[in-house]
């Protein structure tokens, strides 16, 4: 994985992880790196400086600024009042909404064809901003 500061058309800074600085180069010429704020896909890497401290986890898990504290309180918000429900989820979401499930906050993921699907056939869901933690690692 590399990191990078990126910043857009609209100065907005943020940060961005992709499997490879040729990765990151295949997604912004294809348009698919779009700023976190306004969503303009005029997408740069800002000069940074290398990242030396002295632990990685405070590196990792410490929120850098505004945007990053309120993504990290969602993503705990979603994780302690909903139930993961993993690559069930489709499945899941549509059983809820035709009453054959039990009514309850889930989460987890979807193929798009599957999410669109659902938004198809009038299933309220909701792309979330993060990669669920049991995903993540």
């Amino acid at each position: 994985m590399i990191h990078y500061d990126l910043i857009c058309d609209k100065h907005h800074r943020f940060d961005g992880w992709f499997a490879s600085a040729a990765a990151f180069e295949t997604m912004q010429a294809a348009g698919q790196v779009t700023c976190v704020v306004c969503g303009s896909d005029t997408v740069t890497k800002a000069l940074m400086a290398p990242a030396v401290t002295q632990t990685k986890a405070a590196t990792l898990t410490t929120p850098r600024n505004i945007a990053e504290q309120a993504l990290s309180a969602l993503r705990a918000k979603v994780e302690s009042e909903s139930e993961y429900v993993g690559l069930n989820f489709a499945a899941e979401a549509r059983a809820m909404h035709a009453g054959d499930a039990p009514e309850r906050a889930i989460y987890g993921e979807a193929r798009f064809e599957e999410a669109r699907s659902l938004l198809e056939d009038g299933v309220p869901v909701a792309p979330l901003p993060f990669t669920p933690t049991r995903k993540a690692n």
